[in-house]
């Protein structure tokens, strides 16, 4: 993936080498960096809405209270289970936080996208972009890692060698599986409106704010994508995983000390990757709010660092609106969180995806755009009530033939 950047293409010299490795230390400390601020920043947002202080003893305003916590952490007693594997509980932490940084990776950091310039600064005279890699199938890769994350979460359990973490495992599982269908078709919506797969493509296609592919989308894919990604996320309310009431204390029960704080660091870390991911891919990324011919410029900041705050500015919205999500919204139960992706997310996503899909079709072959869409929406409306008809039967089947188990 390395060398898909402008600066490497031919004879390598030293200088771009050089960058690449600044690149990889940056991206790593960012990570890091801003998943500690995360956890301040989500315990400082909850203690306001609930009229309470929060962290305010380490450093100012609380600023290094998640320092203190991972020092503690790390020098705790390190708990070994006497019946677990002790390979697959070591590894376990691991394939949940590599997973949060190599997301981290493909996406544009800043870097300037105005008049054609496609994101490309000049850094030590060396042309080259503000992200560690653009590979051709960034979004795929993107999708890739997200499926390999749920990975350490499920040995986590299994290798504990006790029950309940194990259950906690399983259902995160099933709900990846849930939730994964409906974020790969939202994401589809994306793909057909943009024509690309590289993460830098996308932001370039939306240049202006009626481009944003919330709005060329038509807001659906946004909602599914961002109810998936919570869902995969495991953040409240489907942490499932984690339901202290049913599982003591979900898939990581018998870890402790730094392989704790590993799962912690990823949960936190996936949560900014992912807000990141979703301004990037509907929000323009570090693209800056441009209509009509005017775009709002950040006075005495060149483009290229200009973008790396427009980008700052929209993920630091959706770290908010993550947070008032645990703060306000109560856990759903199991079967509500299958029902919603299986019989609500999935079928819509699909549909919307399908309609506009036909819209594309009908300018391609230069059919009437009105008339074509109110078919689709018919059939589309047909094919609904067909599916509720079957939801249905279903529902009266199990209640005729009772419980089962």
């Amino acid at each position: 993936m390395l060398a898909l950047d402008p600066m490497l293409e031919g004879e390598v010299l030293w200088t771009p080498l050089i960058i690449v490795v600044l690149k990889v230390l940056v991206v790593f400390v960012v990570g890091l960096v801003a998943t500690m601020l995360m956890v301040w920043f989500e315990r400082k947002v909850i203690a306001g809405m609930q009229n309470r202080i929060g962290p305010n003893k380490a450093g100012p305003f609380g600023l290094l209270q998640t320092l203190a916590d991972g020092i503690k952490l790390f020098f705790k007693e390190d708990l070994l289970p006497r019946r677990s594997d002790r390979f697959v509980f070591a590894l376990a932490p691991f394939l949940s936080f590599v997973p949060a940084f190599l997301s981290f990776a493909i996406i544009p950091l800043g870097g300037d996208y105005r008049d054609g310039n496609d994101g490309i600064v000049t850094w030590f005279g060396v042309e080259t972009r503000v992200q560690l890699a653009d590979p051709h199938i960034g979004v795929l890769f993107a999708l890739a890692i997200s499926s390999i994350a749920v990975y350490g979460i499920m040995l986590a359990g299994w290798s504990s060698g006790s029950k309940y973490p194990l259950l906690g495992s399983v259902r995160a599982s099933a709900q990846m599986v849930s939730y994964e269908a409906a974020l790969g078709l939202s994401l589809a919506s994306v793909i057909l409106i943009s024509g690309t797969l590289s993460t830098s493509g996308i932001v370039a296609a939306q240049s202006t704010l009626t481009d944003w592919h919330v709005v060329a989308t038509g807001i659906v894919p946004f909602v599914i994508f961002l109810v998936a990604a919570t869902a995969e996320l495991n953040r409240p309310p489907f942490d499932l995983v984690e339901a202290e009431q049913e599982l003591v204390g979900g898939f990581n029960t018998e870890y402790s000390s730094i392989r704790f704080a590993l799962f912690y660091l990823a949960e936190f870390m996936n949560t900014v990757t992912m807000s990141a991911m979703i301004v990037t891919l509907f929000f323009g990324g570090p693209q800056p709010i441009s209509y009509g011919g005017v775009t709002l410029d950040i006075p005495l900041i060149p483009n290229g660092l200009e973008g790396t705050v427009w980008l700052l500015g929209k993920v630091l919205v959706f770290l908010y609106i993550y947070v008032w999500f645990r703060a306000t919204l109560p856990r759903l139960r199991y079967d509500q969180l299958m029902d919603l992706g299986w019989k609500v997310l999935i079928p819509g996503s699909l549909a919307w995806f399908m309609l506009l899909a036909v819209q594309r079709l009908a300018r391609n072959e230069g059919w009437n755009v009105f008339t074509t869409t109110a078919a689709a929406v018919v059939v589309l409306g047909m094919c609904y009530a067909l599916l509720q008809a079957a939801f249905s039967m279903s529902n009266r089947t199990r209640e005729r033939e009772g419980a089962q188990f």
